[in-house]
């Protein structure tokens, strides 16, 4: 077996005839369905044949999950009457919409083959198909305990579930493939890091059952349209010490993509004007093509297009789909596009909405991406199909995202991408996975680490935090776990069950309020806390384009009416919108300094003349107020009066909201430190802000000189303690590693606030000099 850095096997008899391995039954089925294996599926089915993991990364709509699927059908049907009510196949999905669609696209399928069996006088075994995710019904999950489905469709959060409870691991013992779809949307995130520790926890399941010296491991094959680069995620994916072969088709698809602006020039914000042209232009699109999917980036954003497009279009033509809606209102939605009946669906973002959306003719995106993988995942929703063309419309808002729409054009026509940024190794998840693993069964300390240690964001863990984090739970009168020190033995103790099951995850809460239908208590979707503490009964709000009228709020709970389409308000959520990534920022500085030459965009597609034309204006009249465009080999600071007689400085650092952020948060305490005054300071994707008082005089050069790289982290961290930044960060790490738990006895939520109240105490407990003083830690 090969290196995660090598390529797929690829040899002439595996390339010539890919199918050569299937039963006659599939092979003849796909020929009649399909015709030519796709890329994917010819460079990917040799090396599942083999048993090797392998990682196939293609672009949205070219075949990669039936890439993954197939073999193992074909595997459950070769098995005929001998094949057990067993799961022998898993499939993960970070995604609740997605898992509903293979699902569904499954026993499509399986439906053909048995009628095309039948026809060649051949029997079938029946292959069940079932879904397990927090959306599953009671019945459901009771019916799949008596009688286990041959795939199992489920998410990261209930693989996690399942592997602590009893049930679940009688369950999963039989499994011998694992297929992780869309592993770059965990890939960045503590999701990645806990799903790597529940596929350890899978792998030492199946071993034990199978017995150590059959070696039983299950085939992992994983599936990826963004990433880069490909062997980080090939061995996020098996582990370390593991081969993986990888399956690189290329992210890039021929995409029909271009700009769209108003009449009306764009200013720094977008005013009502510039909004009415914008729906305007995006409904004459909407009626141009049979189904558009209009993409945005908040979810209060999502339910205003979709209320101004439903009065150019009429009712029924439009609604919303976004995370805060309710399971059953986002399948509808997700039925009538795939049925033809909407003309347009607004969302906040395409991973929601599956793999199967239906015959979608075009995509609009309203704003801009923060990354170019962003860009391309949402535009390969539309013409999804080898045969079609992905289309996409990019309508930026302001004047810095007519730019960055520019440059995120021309780094897909270069072919760029954005890093795929790994998980660390955070300590929070390893704890929660510790305690889950010992619920399940008592585990040797020193195999427990080994095992963890395989997994790729754990490959570097030392002994000593182990043993710390263990520490955390072996200690005091809530400790859940018990350490045998003579034997080196780890066991839960009675009520870490409960508090693993009820509170593990990576997911942070959000302490959302959930809105209920009355008199049947039909849920509707969520709120966020703060706009439900404000509202009172009687107040109007849209919802999944629906207006809805409070009868009451009650902790945790807002019960509404049908409003019969009263006029509304819009709601909010609050939630921190993702910094556009490196390889973005680099393109806008690549197309500010581009801007400055004559003929720019030099014929480049997707940028028209009428957007070039303001861009190059408005790049110009930046570079003739500061003296040069600024780029991340420049940086440009002025000071200046503002209408009120108060000092501003802004420092022109096109680095991207997460760098900017940090550096004008550490900036403002160096400020504050030196001038002994509490300053105001803000950043965003092109620049930080800081409001200065007369006091502070110096010269302006100075600035660059305020921090120091070997100072730098210390003064950020120091920065970051008194933020509630930093607050509700603690609060979410306490929960993740079980020291808090989510619900109290009874199953009931603990309240937000209480949550809140808890986390503050476990913060003076390990920060007491901090908490006391209201200052931060003294340097190192």
């Amino acid at each position: 077996m090969r290196s995660p850095d090598t390529n797929n096997d690829t040899s002439p008899d595996s390339r010539n005839d890919p199918l050569g391995g299937f039963s006659p039954v599939v092979r003849r089925w796909f020929v009649e369905r399909f015709g030519q294996p796709s890329p994917p599926q010819q460079d990917g089915w040799p090396s599942i044949r083999s048993g090797r993991h392998t990682l196939i990364a293609a672009p949205t709509g070219t075949g990669k999950t039936l890439a993954a699927f197939l073999w193992a059908i074909d595997d459950l049907m070769r098995q005929g009457e001998a094949l057990q009510d067993t799961t022998q196949v898993l499939y993960v999905s970070p995604l609740k919409a997605l898992g509903n669609d293979v699902q569904r696209n499954l026993e499509g399928p399986l439906g053909e083959l048995r009628e095309l069996a039948a026809s060649l006088d051949q029997k079938l075994p029946e292959i069940r198909v079932m879904v397990r995710s927090g959306d599953t019904l009671p019945a459901a999950r009771a019916a799949m305990r008596k009688r286990p489905p041959h795939i199992l469709v489920t998410t990261p959060e209930s693989l996690y579930i399942l592997l602590t409870s009893d049930s679940g691991r009688a369950m999963l013992r039989t499994v011998r493939t694992v297929i992780v779809d869309e592993i770059h949307a965990v890939a960045g995130s503590k999701r990645g890091a806990h799903l790597a520790l529940s596929l350890e926890r899978l792998e030492a399941l199946t071993h034990s059952a199978a017995g150590a010296a059959a070696g039983a491991t299950p085939q992992r094959i994983g599936l990826s349209a963004t990433q880069k680069p490909i062997e980080n995620v090939g061995r996020l994916l098996v582990g370390a010490g593991r081969d993986c072969a990888l399956v690189d088709v290329g992210h890039n698809r021929p995409v029909d993509l271009a700009i769209e602006v108003p009449d009306s020039p764009l200013e720094t914000v977008c005013s009502h004007e510039t909004w009415k042209e914008i729906y305007t232009r995006m409904a004459d699109l909407i009626r141009q093509h049979r189904t558009t999917l209009i993409f945005v980036n908040t979810r209060k954003l999502a339910e205003r297009i979709a209320a101004r497009l439903t009065e150019l279009l009429g009712e029924g033509q439009v609604t919303s789909h976004h995370g805060s809606l309710a399971r059953d209102r986002r399948l509808a939605a997700e039925q009538r596009l795939k049925a033809g009946e909407l003309r347009g669906l607004v969302a906040t973002a395409s991973l929601e909405l599956g793999i199967d959306i239906g015959d979608v003719d075009l995509v609009i995106q309203a704003g801009i991406t923060p990354s170019i993988a962003t860009l391309l995942q949402r535009a390969g929703r539309s013409g999804h199909a080898l045969t079609r063309t992905p289309k996409a419309r990019i309508f930026p808002l302001t004047q810095d995202e007519l730019v960055c729409a520019a440059a995120l054009i021309d780094a897909v026509g270069r072919g760029e991408l954005d890093r795929t940024p790994q998980p660390g190794a955070p300590l929070d998840i390893l704890a929660q996975q510790i305690v889950a693993a010992c619920v399940a069964e008592p585990w040797d300390e020193a195999a427990l680490f080994a095992r963890f240690a395989r997994a790729w964001p754990y490959r570097d863990l030392a002994r000593a935090d182990f043993d710390a984090v263990v520490a955390l739970h072996t200690q005091g009168r809530a400790a859940l776990l018990h350490r045998d020190g003579v034997g080196g033995r780890l066991l839960a103790t009675k009520r870490a069950r409960i508090t693993a099951i009820t509170s593990g995850g990576a997911i942070p809460d959000t302490a959302d309020y959930q809105v209920r239908l009355e008199p049947s208590g039909t849920p509707v979707g969520t709120l966020n806390e703060d706009f439900a503490i404000e509202a009172n009964a009687g107040d109007i709000f849209q919802l999944g384009n629906t207006s809805w009228k409070i009868l009451k709020v009650e902790p945790g709970i807002v019960r509404v009416a049908d409003a019969k389409g009263a006029p509304p308000t819009l709601p909010f959520w609050i939630g921190e919108a993702p910094a556009r990534t490196r390889e973005v920022s680099s393109a806008v500085a690549r197309v500010r300094t581009e801007a400055q030459d004559a003929g720019w965009p030099h014929g480049c597609a997707g940028i028209p003349e009428a957007a070039a034309r303001p861009l190059v204006e408005y790049v110009a009249a930046g570079a003739r107020a500061l003296g040069a465009v600024p780029t991340p080999e420049c940086v440009v600071a002025e000071r200046f009066f503002d209408e009120s007689g108060g000092m501003q400085m802004v420092i022109h650092a096109p680095f991207g909201g997460r760098i900017n952020r940090a550096w004008g948060l550490a900036l403002r305490k160096k400020f504050c430190r030196g001038f002994g005054f509490e300053l105001q300071a803000a950043a965003n994707e092109e620049a930080i802000l800081i409001s200065l008082g007369p006091q502070h005089s110096f010269p302006l050069e100075e600035v660059f000189d305020y921090l120091a790289p070997e100072t730098a982290r210390d003064v950020l961290v120091q920065a970051l303690l008194p933020t509630p930044l930093f607050g509700t960060r603690w609060r979410w790490n306490a929960t993740r590693s079980l020291l808090m738990s989510r619900t109290r006895q009874g199953g009931k939520r603990v309240p937000p606030a209480l949550l809140r109240m808890r986390a503050d105490d476990l913060l003076v407990g390990a920060f007491p000099q901090v908490m006391a003083c209201g200052e931060t830690l003294p340097p190192g």
